[in-house]
Order: C-alpha cells, then structure tokens, then sequence
C-alpha cells in the first residue's frame, strides 16, 4: 500500500503541538491544581517537577515548530527523517498509551469544559501519534 501524507495534514499536527504546550500551563493550574501539590514536596524535587512540566512543553513547541517549518523533510526517507519522526511517533505514542492506562484511574474535575477538553486533547494526542507513526512507516518504505 502506497501513501502520502499531505503536508496540510503535517503542518495542522503541528499547529495542534504548538498549541498543546501554550494550553499546557492552564490546564496543570485550572484543571490537575498541579501547583498546590507541588508545594506539597521538597523544594529540590519541586524543582524537578517543573523542570520536567518545561521539558513536556518545549518537546510539544519544538515538535510542533519542526512540522509547521519543515514537513517536506519530515517525509523524505533520509535517516534523519527515519530517527526524527521515530522520536516524536514514541512520545505520542506513549503519551496515548499512558493516557488510556494510567489516567482513567483519576478524577478530573466534572465541569463541562474540562470533560470536553479532555476528550479534545486526546484526540489532539491521537492525531499526532498516527500522523509520526504513518511518517515513520513512509519514511522506512525508503530503505
């Protein structure tokens, strides 16, 4: 089977990953009340709390910029397309995976909003693990 992903498709996962880590602040504060429970820990590893939230947000921005400024190369079969869209089809892929096995077992707040936006975001999550997993496989057909 012969495919191609339109780099619309690419450019809109991109805008959708840049977009994850603007909302991510908002959603760690309004939605999880993450800053209060990281108050609850020792100062060295609130450090290390949101050293890591940064981490999450800037893959999410650096990913989303390579899709929007470079989504031809991101499907052109060289090793650094096959090690790149490798990369970033992981992390989403186990982003979903941890969502559907770890995340269920919390309550989130019942507010409309929330409920709605968490189904969004998941299909945001999902999106972007079969756009890299699909760039991943066409970028492989290559070799």
């Amino acid at each position: 089977m012969n495919f191609t992903i339109p780099n619309w498709l690419i450019i809109l996962g991109g805008i959708g990953q840049i977009f994850t880590a603007l909302i991510y602040p908002y959603i760690r504060h309004r939605v999880f009340d993450w800053y209060n429970d990281v108050k609850q820990l020792k100062p060295l590893n609130q450090e290390i709390a949101k050293t890591y939230g940064r981490y999450i947000q800037g893959l999410n921005f650096s990913f989303g910029l390579i899709a929007i400024l470079i989504p031809d190369d991101l499907k052109d079969q060289t090793h650094l397309a096959i090690a790149l869209t490798g990369l970033i089809a992981a992390y989403w892929v186990g982003k979903v995976a941890t969502q559907i096995a770890y995340y269920p077992m919390y309550d989130i707040p019942k507010k409309l909003l929330f409920r709605w936006g968490g189904f969004g975001m998941n299909a945001l999550f999902t999106l972007f693990a079969v756009v890299y997993t699909l760039l991943l496989i066409h970028n492989l057909k290559g070799f």
